[in-house]
C-alpha cells in the first residue's frame, strides 16, 4: 500500500495533449439484457428476486468467452505460468502451476504492484509503482524485457476497444490514458478523490467505474472523452478496493477493506444498492469460470468468501488453516484452482475451487501482491491481473 496523498478536488482538464486517433473497432461483447431500473434509494436494500437459473445461463453473460478451454489463438502456444510481483523485494517469481515450483526469478523496478496482461494478450506488464516503470514480460518465454518509463503505475487497465492503456496513477490522483504499445501519455484526467487503484467497465464498455481507496469514493468515467460523470462517496470509513461487474452486467461488486464486505452498485444508475458483509479485509474479486460465483479474498482474516451471483449472497467460506493474508490473483484456465498472493506472509495460496481447500502454500519473495495466472481464456484483456472478455 502506498501512503495517503494530498486531495485534488475538482476536475482540471487544462494541459491535456492533443486528442489521439479514433478508437479501433473490436468484436463486440454479447448483447446485454436491459438493465434493471431500481426504485430504491441509495444505500437502501432493493427488493430481492430469487433467480433460479445460474447467472450467465439463459441470459447474456459478459464472461461468456472466459470458459475453460476457450483460449485465444494468440495465447494457445504459451506455457502456463503464474507470475508473482513481490512488492517489498522488487522482484517477480515465476511458478510452474503443474509442479508448484519457482522456475524463474528476476528483479524489476521498485514496488511492483501487479502483473497485467495487455489488451492484445501478447505482453505482460509489471507495474513498478515507485520505480515509475512498466517491465514487459514475453509470455512465450516468461522472460522480462527492457523497462518503459511510466509515472506512478499502481495499476493498469485497457479500454475495451484496445485504443488506450489506462494507468491508475494512485499517488497523482489521476487516470492517465496512454498508447497501449509504446505507453506514451496521450491524455490525463485528474480525479476528485485520493488513491485511485481498481476498476471495471460496463457491459457495453462505454463507462469505467473506479475505486479510490484513500477517500472512500467511486468515480464514474467516460474514458472516451475523457470526463468525470459522477463521484459516489461510500463514507469516510470505507476503503474500496477491487471492482467486478456481474455476469449479467447489471451490478458492480466493490470490495471494501475497512467495511469488511462488498458494495453492490447499480451499473445503469451508479446508485448504491446495498452492502454485503463477507469477511475482514475484503480485497480481491474473481469470477468463477462458469459465471456462477464471485470469489472474495478477505485479507484480514485469511479466508475466501464465495458469493452466488444468482442469489447475491455468500454461500460458502474457505479458510486458510492457521490464517493468512489472501490478496490478489486469478483463476486457473480450467477453473479448478484459485491462486492468491499472501501479502503479509511471503507466500502464494492455491485453492481447489471444487473443495475450497488450500492445496499448496508456496514461499515467494516479500510482499507478494497482484499475481497473474497466464494464459487465461478470453478474446482480449481489460487489464488488472486478468479481466477478460
Amino acid at each position: 500500500m502506498t501512503g495517503v496523498y494530498a486531495i485534488l478536488w475538482g476536475l482540471v482538464l487544462a494541459g491535456c495533449a492533443a486528442v489521439p486517433p479514433a478508437p479501433r473497432a473490436v468484436p463486440s461483447p454479447p448483447p446485454m439484457s436491459p438493465p434493471m431500473s431500481p426504485s430504491w434509494t441509495q444505500g437502501a436494500a432493493p427488493p430481492e428476486r430469487e433467480r433460479q437459473e445460474p447467472e450467465g445461463q439463459g441470459r447474456a453473460d459478459v464472461y461468456a468467452a472466459d470458459r475453460p478451454g476457450m483460449l485465444s489463438p494468440v495465447v494457445r502456444g504459451f506455457r502456463s505460468l503464474v507470475y508473482v510481483p513481490n512488492s517489498e523485494s522488487g522482484t517477480v517469481d515465476v511458478i510452474d502451476p503443474e509442479t508448484y515450483r519457482i522456475v524463474r526469478h528476476f528483479a524489476v523496478g521498485a514496488l511492483p504492484q501487479h502483473v497485467v496482461p495487455s489488451w492484445d494478450l501478447k505482453t505482460l506488464w509489471v507495474n513498478n509503482n515507485r520505480g515509475n516503470t512498466l517491465t514487459p514480460i514475453d509470455p512465450r518465454t516468461g522472460r522480462p524485457g527492457r523497462p518503459v518509463p511510466v509515472e506512478d503505475p499502481y495499476n493498469l487497465y485497457f479500454s475495451p476497444d484496445g485504443a488506450y492503456a489506462l494507468v491508475m496513477a494512485e499517488r497523482n490522483n489521476q487516470l492517465d490514458l496512454r498508447d497501449p504499445h509504446s505507453m506514451k501519455r496521450l491524455r490525463s484526467l485528474p480525479l476528485p478523490c485520493r488513491g485511485v487503484n481498481h476498476g471495471d467497465f460496463t457491459a457495453d464498455g462505454s463507462v469505467f467505474l473506479a475505486s479510490c481507496e484513500f477517500s472512500g469514493d467511486l468515480v464514474v468515467v467516460d474514458w472516451r472523452a475523457p470526463r468525470l460523470i459522477r463521484r459516489v462517496h461510500l463514507g469516510h470509513m470505507s476503503m474500496p478496493q477491487d471492482v467486478k461487474l456481474s455476469p449479467d452486467g447489471r451490478v458492480f461488486y466493490v470490495a471494501d477493506m475497512e467495511r469488511h464486505g462488498v458494495w453492490l452498485v447499480d451499473a445503469a444508475t451508479y446508485q448504491v444498492v446495498r452492502f454485503m458483509p463477507t469477511g475482514r479485509g475484503a480485497h480481491g474479486l474473481y469470477a468463477s469460470r462458469d459465471s456462477r460465483h464471485l470469489y472474495v479474498s478477505n485479507r484480514g482474516e485469511g479466508s475466501v468468501s464465495v458469493v452466488s451471483f444468482a442469489k447475491r449472497k455468500v454461500v460458502d467460506v474457505w479458510r486458510i488453516p492457521g490464517g493468512g493474508s489472501p490478496d490478489m490473483g486469478g483463476v486457473s484456465a480450467d477453473g479448478t484452482k484459485l491462486w492468491l498472493s499472501g501479502r503479509y506472509h511471503g507466500v502464494v495460496y492455491v485453492f481447489d475451487t471444487r473443495t475450497g481447500r488450500v492445496v499448496r502454500t508456496i514461499p515467494v519473495g516479500a510482499g507478494p501482491h497482484g499475481l497473474c495466472v497466464y494464459p487465461q481464456p478470453g478474446r482480449y484483456s481489460l487489464g488488472h491481473t486478468g479481466v477478460f472478455r
